[in-house]
């Protein structure tokens, strides 16, 4: 029975000390933010998404909304500078619903015209938050280049709904 309860408490006391060190990712992340947020150009919003306008599409027109589609060219990578998805290295944009995307990217891309090219610094809460993988580290703060090409609206998908299978088009 003592064996038992000192192996149970080796475990409780281990277990607790597994999540008590700081996080590197998150550390990084964090002060990679506060830098950046006093860069030239750089633009912060109160869910702490970043964006620099790198270039502008017309100023008139619509912006997609919540429950549109988008289609986007974009490159995606770590604050170190490894990529790890670019739709640029595939050659063509990608069409994507927005409501299945990351946070950080419903809230950009409601906010740009086709054309708008920026580039987001998502904080890991508008990410993935502490789900790391194989290839994006838990915590992370992203760095995502993203042109908006052209967006449809959700009352022209389902206008379309029978009509075609396809991807937006320009």
């Amino acid at each position: 029975m003592k064996m038992l309860f000192a192996a149970l408490a080796a475990c409780l006391f281990l277990g607790a000390c597994a999540g008590a060190g700081p996080d590197p990712a998150a550390a990084e992340g964090k002060a990679f933010l506060a830098t950046n947020a006093k860069a030239a150009g750089v633009v912060s919003l109160p869910s702490g998404l970043q964006y620099k306008i790198i270039k502008s599409g017309p100023a008139t027109g619509l912006k997609p909304g919540a429950e549109d589609e988008v289609k986007v060219h974009y490159e995606g990578k770590l604050i170190s500078g490894q990529v790890f998805d670019s739709s640029y290295e595939r050659g063509t944009p990608a069409a994507l619903p927005l409501p299945a995307l990351i946070p950080a990217w419903i809230e950009a891309l409601q906010l740009m015209h086709p054309g708008d090219q920026w580039t987001i610094w998502t904080p890991p809460s508008l990410a993935y938050g502490d789900k790391g993988d194989e290839v994006i580290p838990a915590n992370s703060v992203l760095d995502f280049q993203i042109m908006l090409v052209a967006f449809k609206s959700i009352a022209e998908i389902e206008k379309d709904a029978g009509t075609s299978d396809g991807p937006v088009e320009d």
